[in-house]
């Protein structure tokens, strides 16, 4: 992206030097998307990518488990994509946006925001990618072919990526019935399994069962409320930070090809602002494993 098709939004994720925030250098683009039109529990995702930013201002740059400073490889905040309608609108406007970062060889970051902006990213990223795989952790399935009315609504995120492309479905612990038939056992690991799973075997059965390209979607009511309880629908069961982080760590190390990811459903609470720091910190580091990968 050129300075004009991506305006400086001050010094944006981690509140980093402008050394390392140049638009013409940065390894990484930040995109953020405060959008929150279908929402059917408590709204406030909107708000989600100003309280990610917020918080990562108070993130250490140092991470530990790469021995690295991922931000001096640069990382651009881009001023937020915002749409006033309803989500088919927004989706060619990220679909553009995601697919410059893509063209220029950078790893896109989509901070949302309620779910359905998945969507966007995810068909520029499958314009590109043509075995593009997406990694979906998450309470809710979200395969719903239509809800309230929209094909397009958060819970149907995902029935609509996978018209596009195949999925592997992590964490999930809440579906309506009609969901069931459609989920196919092969590639949807329920929580209660993760839990049970004393050897963490699911996670192997999970990298295995993505393709070489993968962008990755993570919802933060993927994590148990006990850790992330400002998300607009939690739900009890969830995964632990440590559980989200091996996956991650894994899937990349293993030598998939991460081309982008977002963090979606932060729903920023009065009280709750170790959420806010969670989502903040688990974006810095898918951002640290991918640009360690990549050398």
């Amino acid at each position: 992206m050129t300075k004009q098709q991506v305006p400086s939004a001050g010094s944006g994720y981690l509140d980093l030097p402008e050394r390392w925030r140049d638009p013409d250098t940065a390894a990484v683009v930040v995109v953020p998307v405060p959008y929150d039109a279908t929402s059917t529990y408590v709204k406030g995702a909107d708000k989600g990518p100003a309280a990610i930013i917020a918080a990562s201002a108070h993130l250490e740059w140092y991470d530990i488990e790469t021995a690295s400073e991922p931000c001096a490889r640069g990382i651009y905040t881009a001023e937020p994509v915002t749409v006033d309608g309803p989500p088919e609108e927004l989706v060619p406007v990220l679909e553009r946006a995601v697919g410059a970062v893509l063209d220029q060889g950078r790893l896109p970051v989509v901070l949302g925001g309620e779910h359905s902006i998945s969507y966007g990213p995810v068909r520029a990223a499958h314009a590109r990618f043509a075995d593009l795989t997406v990694l979906q952790i998450d309470a809710h399935a979200d395969t719903r072919a239509e809800y309230c009315g929209s094909r397009y609504n958060h819970a149907c995120v995902m029935a609509r990526i996978h018209e596009l492309c195949p999925s592997v479905q992590v964490g999930i612990r809440a579906i309506d019935a009609a969901e069931a038939p459609g989920l196919d056992p092969d590639r949807v690991i329920f929580a209660h399994d993760i839990h049970a799973d004393r050897a963490d075997a699911w996670i192997q059965r999970a990298v295995d069962a993505l393709s070489d390209h993968v962008y990755i979607t993570l919802d933060m009511d993927g994590f148990d409320p006990a850790l992330v309880p400002a998300t607009g629908t939690p739900e009890p069961g969830g995964l632990t930070w440590m559980q989200v982080n091996d996956l991650v760590t894994r899937v990349i190390r293993s030598g998939k090809k991460l081309v982008g990811f977002d963090v979606v459903e932060l729903c920023p609470t009065p009280g709750q602002h170790a959420s806010d720091f969670v989502a903040a910190k688990a974006a810095y580091r898918i951002i640290a494993e991918h640009l360690h990968a990549s050398g």
